[in-house]
């Protein structure tokens, strides 16, 4: 207990001693107030085993009328799956969450120097150093449950995997699966179907396939009803199986994504359809946009094809045939294609011959059709075939390899069911092709706008409207793919020399209540050359520590009293009206051989701190973002030249960033000169455009500074404050997007670096 009280003290958390733990199996509740215990009861009456509970139902057969897609036009289908939210762009969603604390982020929802949030997998890192990792992904399909709830199970899993193999996961018995089940039950039929669906992936697919699931939870009273003008109502879910895979990689590097690639000359795009050409439109997104249901879903029959696929694809991966990987999902082969193409900022030409095969020589199940019929019925196939969301995925390889490739998919026992079905085109338009007549031809941008426009309109009822906008405009551009260019090699490491000589000055990571970017900042400060020391302020506060014994302090990025404070002021007001740690403050930064870097929050507090620092006085305040909202996001910056230290020998390079924060605006009518700064050469770093401009639009600029303001020195340039995050992507592989030809050292690094070097 003495321990914990002095971590929870150091920690500044609040803790209660509120009993003790005996031997004699009796739990006891106590009140001063009275002199009866209000609970007093033995603990086998608590805990003891209850009756083992009995269900009885029935299973309910829908009788649903099948899909009937005759005179759905292909324009308006594809408009329609592409705004529909469960396809459309999520990007409002992703860009307000923080995906890169802690500095173990490989892979994000942000695909490629576009950003297009695409991805099919997460995968973090292990550690500071190596490229093992874990790889995470998600599987849903909630809509089939209405008609099949058994094959809604099924293909949740297949979809959760198929995810999951745009990672580089070496066994699928290496996966391992948690099982969130949802269900009305009392309601006639659920139960059953529940019990039908529980049975299938927990008792025959997951098996057949190797894997365990020795985690859940589940949720069985998922129903509401009501009173509505003397009617009863009620709304219920169909049962859901929400299923994630949790697998390690030996080297997240390895990991596929969406992003078609133009460089690496001509390529063809192979469809693997693990769904054998039955292409089943039930609860489809498409059944949804046209205002049906349908009668037969999505199913996995065989899981030794979906073992075969996980099999194959490492074999590809192997041979390094891979250029670019997407699973079919919600949407169907249409959504998967536009997400590649806008991923890649490309066009496709698809030809969809191979997945309409001529009628009169298959079995088409429920078509009868007759000789007149057949351009109708081929119109029909045509949408089944974009639009279908059986399992499979589409992958783009080498032309010059594609039999190759091919090969591997056959010798997998996957050759019925893969076809080369396009390419990219370097027109830009996406285009789809049958009997060598173009039937749907648009621009990518077009298209792209419709998917993204969903999300924008999210954000215009959430955020600042005009940011949303911008947003929105911004998408569609070509111009704003992120770009590394550098003045210096990202691969030196100028702080060797003195490494080398044994000495490794000490540098205090400081932090208060709620910061949570410290360890990523003492990795970056240790590898290049310093013991970074954990300083909290409760150890400056209590005198176990004091700023005299460091030569520098980094002050770390996070939610400091939870941002409710004004974010790092709150952080500020400890050391301004302690007089103690302002008298401290105040030498430390009055001394000639100190330093100190203030990132996120811990540049809001040094801001705030400005009169205390040498030279920091034309300093801005940091307010709320422009977007009114929180911001993460990968974003580009110029190196500024200034007197700061830790960017010597950096200036004029863009390369990208990370931004994690909800007051990141500076406020100079509150606070500093803009013009001081600008004048006197005292600006660090600016948000710019891909092309090296300011960036004065959101979200180019993601929290509305003027001129693109992102950071801060003192004109001896000791003193550095900035709100984007570099000590997050020291390493080039933590960065969502970077060059192919980047180096293990992201050129961040050089920032700490220089401060080793600076030291001597």
């Amino acid at each position: 207990l003495p321990l914990f009280k002095a971590l929870c003290e150091r920690e500044r958390c609040p803790f209660a001693v509120v009993g003790t733990a005996t031997a004699n199996r009796q739990l006891r509740v106590l009140d001063e107030q009275s002199p009866v215990p209000p609970v007093d009861m033995p603990m086998d009456v608590l805990l003891g085993k209850p009756p083992r509970m009995q269900r009885n139902d029935n299973r309910v057969k829908l009788e649903l009328p099948p899909i009937d897609v005759v005179g759905i036009e292909l324009e308006h289908a594809i408009d329609s799956v592409l705004r529909h939210p469960t396809v459309a762009s999520k990007r409002f969603l992703i860009n307000i969450g923080d995906r890169t604390v802690g500095g173990f982020t490989a892979r994000d929802q942000m695909v490629g120097p576009w950003q297009v949030p695409v991805a099919d997998v997460a995968v973090t890192l292990a550690d500071y150093e190596g490229y093992g990792g874990e790889a995470m992904s998600m599987g849903e399909r909630t809509p089939l449950a209405i008609i099949n709830a058994p094959a809604s199970g099924r293909m949740a899993v297949a979809e959760v995997i198929t995810n999951l193999m745009a990672a580089p996961v070496e066994k699928l018995e290496d996966i391992k699966l948690s099982a969130n089940w949802m269900a009305a039950c009392g309601t006639p039929g659920q139960d059953a179907a529940l019990f039908d669906t529980v049975k299938a992936v927990g008792m025959e697919m997951c098996p057949a396939l190797g894997l365990s699931i020795p985690v859940g939870k589940d949720s069985l009273s998922m129903r509401t009803r009501w009173q509505q003008n003397g009617e009863q109502r009620e709304v219920l879910s169909p049962v859901s199986l929400i299923v994630s895979a949790f697998a390690r990689v030996s080297d997240v590097r390895g990991t596929f994504t969406p992003q078609l690639r133009t460089d690496k000359g001509d390529t063809a795009l192979i469809l693997v359809d693990l769904g054998h050409g039955k292409n089943r439109l039930g609860a489809s997104v498409l059944a949804q946009v046209v205002q049906q249901i349908g009668h037969e879903v999505p199913d996995i029959e065989d899981p030794e094809r979906l073992k075969a696929a996980f099999t194959a694809l490492k074999q590809l991966r192997a041979q390094d045939l891979v250029l670019a990987y997407h699973d079919r999902s919600d949407g169907g082969l249409l959504a998967t294609l536009c997400e590649m193409s806008f991923a890649g900022h490309c066009g496709i030409s698809i030809s969809l011959d191979i997945l309409t095969i001529d009628p009169y020589s298959a079995d088409w199940g429920d078509f009868k059709i007759r000789p007149e019929q057949v351009s109708v019925q081929r119109n029909e196939l045509t949408l089944k075939a974009l639009f279908s969301e059986e399992a499979g995925f589409v992958i783009q390889v080498p032309q010059a390899r594609r039999t190759e490739a091919m090969d591997i998919l056959r010798a997998n026992g996957l050759g019925v069911c893969s076809n080369i079905i396009g390419k990219p085109n370097d027109r830009d338009v996406i285009e789809f092709y049958r009997d060598a007549k173009s039937i749907f031809s648009k621009p990518r941008k077009a298209l792209q706008a419709i998917w993204d426009e969903t999300s924008m309109r999210i954000a215009k009822l959430r955020d600042n409207p005009a940011c949303a906008d911008e947003e929105h405009a911004y998408v569609q551009r070509d111009d704003t793919a992120l770009v590394q260019s550098l003045t210096y090699d990202a691969s030196a490491d100028v702080a060797a020399p003195f490494i080398a000589k044994g000495v490794r000055p000490r540098i205090a990571v400081l932090r208060e209540q709620g910061v949570n970017g410290q360890l990523e900042m003492a990795a970056a400060f240790t590898r290049a050359g310093f013991e970074a020391v954990d300083v909290h302020m409760s150890d400056l506060l209590s005198g176990r520590r004091s700023l005299a014994d460091f030569k520098g302090f980094a002050a770390a990025g996070g939610f400091s009293y939870g941002d409710v404070l004004g974010a790092g002021e709150g952080w500020a007001k400890t050391i301004r009206y302690n007089a103690r740690l302002a008298d401290m403050f105040a030498a430390f930064f009055a001394r000639g051989d100190s330093f100190a870097l203030g990132v996120c929050n811990g540049c809001q507090m040094m801001a705030t701190l400005s009169d205390l620092i040498p030279g920091a006085s034309s300093w801005p305040r940091l307010m709320r973002n422009r977007s009114e909202q929180y911001e993460a996001r990968l974003v580009q910056v110029r190196v500024e030249q200034s007197p700061s230290l830790f960017l010597s020998g950096m200036a004029g390079s863009l390369m990208p960033i990370v931004v994690a924060h909800g007051e990141g605006r500076a406020d100079f009518a509150r606070q500093g000169n803009q013009a001081a700064l600008v004048s006197n050469g005292l600006v660090s770093l600016r948000y710019v455009q891909a092309n090296g401009e300011t960036a004065v639009q959101y979200p180019a600029n993601p929290n509305g500074s003027p001129d693109g303001l992102a950071g801060f020195t003192t004109p001896d340039g000791r003193f550095t404050i900035m709100m984007p995050h570099p000590e997050r992507v020291f390493r080039s592989v933590q960065m969502s997007w970077h060059p192919d030809d980047a180096s293990e050292d992201s050129p961040w690094m050089r920032m700490f670096r220089n401060a080793r070097v600076w030291l001597g």
